[in-house]
Formats: structure tokens, C-alpha cells, sequence
């Protein structure tokens, strides 16, 4: 089991419930070590003391602020706390909002909040609660040495904290040139939004996320053992020219290629549907020997229970 980041409580009103903090996200990233490209040696990183040259320990590191030209002040973990002590052992829900009413550029990172000691029933209540009500509350608080705008979210039996960024820290979208609202004024017909539509819907489909798997590691590794096996370990790959290169030079039919993929995705639908067959009658189980003697004999009874199971799957 992952280990407690965070121990403190959730408040809202005057109501507490102790809770400890778990991260919800896990990383499954190859770890590439650096090195020198003279000579392919690992490279290796010192933390050392500026003024004698010295390598410092990790037990003799502390955190300061430079609040003068080369004048620190330091800053133990109970400087920290003492900061904003409420904030530092709870999460402060201060309001409660729509569900739906939090844009998706403003969520961050998930974590899950478990209940501590004698929390369970007013964890049980809040959690029922918003989920009734269809809120989420948000609120505010200080993780290890960071200040976090944070919605506690109800997700099937847990509270999840998913932390949220602040309204300054999202640049704003004048900062950048994007289409017009109106279509007209973007130079999109109505021809080209009725195919777009079609093609949208002929895509669309359930959210499931065990669809979509993660397979760059398994290509990086792929990649990696073609190397080896070639006696390419201490070659640097230069790059290709890219064939979109010259696609992007050429003038795009847009009407053309949504056809296209009108088209392409059509072909596709067939085989979804049956592949999603084939594993529905996979995970159907089949008739044991025994039931298919008591039904006749046991070549008519194959031949009948595993077809009926098919039909109702």
C-alpha cells in the first residue's frame, strides 16, 4: 500500500473528519540515466556548499529565503506550519459548488482521502451528502511545504482531493490567437460542419478508460533492444525528415479528408462490434459436464446450453 503523505482532517462548518492523504496517481516512466556524450559516462550530481566547496550531506540541507542580495533567512519545517497552521493539518472546505461547475484547465492532481481513526461515520456522512446534493467542496491547504486550492470530490466508496490551480496561475486566452466564434468568420461552411458532426458521432462512444493503454514504454523498449541488438549502444540516432513536412506545404481539402475519415471509421464500427462480441461469449462460461448430462445426453446438451448462453450475452 502507497504511504501517507499528509495526516490532518477535513473541515467544513464546525464539523472535522480526521483523514490521511495517499497519492491517487502512480508513474510507469522508464528511468533514463544522464551521460556524457564524449565518452557515454554517467553523469552525477553534487550538492555542494558555495562558499568552501565542500559536498553537503542531505541531513545538513535546509530551505532559505534570499531575502537580500546573498542574505538568507532559514526555514525549518514548523516555519512552515506556523505559516498558516489551520491549513497546515486540515483541509478547509469553505464552500460548496456544482459538481460540474469547476472547468477542467483548473484540475490538477488526484489524491485519495481514507478516513482516519473513529472518522468513519462523518466520512460517511459528508461523502453521501455531496453526492446527493450533487456539490463538491472546495477549500484550501498546505501539503508538506505547499498552499493548494483543492475540491474534495465524492468517487464511489472514497473522497478524493483533486488539487486545483488558482485563477493566476492559468494564462489567459488573449495571451494567444484562436478562430473566431462565429464559424462564418473562421471560413467553415455548413457542408463541412455536417460532415464534422457526422464524423463525431460515428466516433462517439462510452467512456471507458481501460480502452486506452500507455504504450510508449513498450515501443521505448522496443526501440531500445533494436539498438542492441544492432551494436548501436554508443550510436546517436540523427534525425529523419519528417514526411508531414511536406503534407503541411500542400493546400488541404478539408472536405476531402472529413469524407475520408467518414469513411475509414465506418469500416472500422464492424469490427469493434464484433471483436466486443467475441469477448462477450469469451467471458460467458461454459456449461459444466455434469449439468449437461442431467439435461440428455451429453452431445445434445453441449451443443444447446453454450449456444443459449451466447444468445442472452
Amino acid at each position: 500500500m502507497a504511504r501517507a503523505i499528509w495526516k490532518g482532517t477535513i473541515s467544513f462548518g464546525l464539523v472535522n473528519v480526521p483523514v490521511e492523504l495517499y497519492p491517487a496517481s502512480q508513474s510507469h516512466s522508464l528511468s533514463f540515466s544522464m551521460l556524457d556524450k564524449r565518452d557515454f559516462s554517467p553523469v552525477g550530481y553534487k550538492r555542494y556548499n558555495k562558499t568552501t566547496g565542500a559536498e553537503v550531506p542531505w541531513n545538513d540541507i535546509v530551505k532559505g529565503y534570499e531575502y537580500e542580495k546573498d542574505q538568507f533567512v532559514v526555514m525549518s519545517e514548523e516555519d512552515f506550519r506556523r505559516a498558516n497552521v489551520q491549513q497546515a493539518k486540515s483541509v478547509e472546505i469553505s464552500t460548496f459548488v456544482d459538481a460540474n461547475s469547476v472547468p477542467p484547465q483548473y484540475f490538477e492532481t488526484p489524491y485519495y482521502l481514507v478516513p482516519g481513526e473513529r472518522g468513519q461515520k462523518v466520512y460517511a456522512l459528508l461523502r453521501e451528502t455531496m453526492r446527493t446534493t450533487g456539490k463538491i467542496g472546495v477549500g484550501q491547504v498546505v501539503i508538506r511545504t505547499s498552499h493548494h486550492l483543492a475540491a474534495v470530490i465524492p468517487v464511489g466508496e472514497a473522497l478524493m482531493m483533486i488539487t486545483l490551480r488558482y485563477a493566476k496561475e492559468l494564462r489567459a486566452e488573449k495571451e494567444f490567437d484562436f478562430p473566431p466564434m462565429s464559424l462564418k468568420s473562421a471560413g467553415v461552411t455548413p457542408k463541412e460542419l455536417d460532415l464534422a458532426k457526422k464524423l463525431i458521432e460515428d466516433m462517439a462512444g462510452e467512456w471507458d478508460p481501460n480502452e486506452f493503454e500507455d504504450t510508449y514504454n513498450e515501443d521505448l523498449l522496443q526501440r531500445i533492444e533494436e539498438k542492441v541488438k544492432r551494436g548501436e549502444t554508443k550510436v546517436l540516432t540523427k534525425p529523419e525528415g519528417e514526411a508531414g513536412e511536406a503534407r503541411s506545404a500542400q493546400v488541404i481539402d478539408l472536405m476531402e479528408l472529413l469524407k475520408r475519415s467518414i469513411d475509414k471509421t465506418a469500416t472500422r464500427a464492424p469490427k469493434r462490434a464484433a471483436a466486443a462480441e467475441q469477448e462477450e461469449e469469451e467471458e460467458a462460461p461454459a456449461a459444466p459436464a455434469a449439468r449437461a448430462r442431467k439435461a440428455g445426453t451429453a452431445k445434445a446438451a453441449a451443443e444447446r446450453k453454450p449456444a443459449a448462453r451466447r444468445k442472452r450475452a
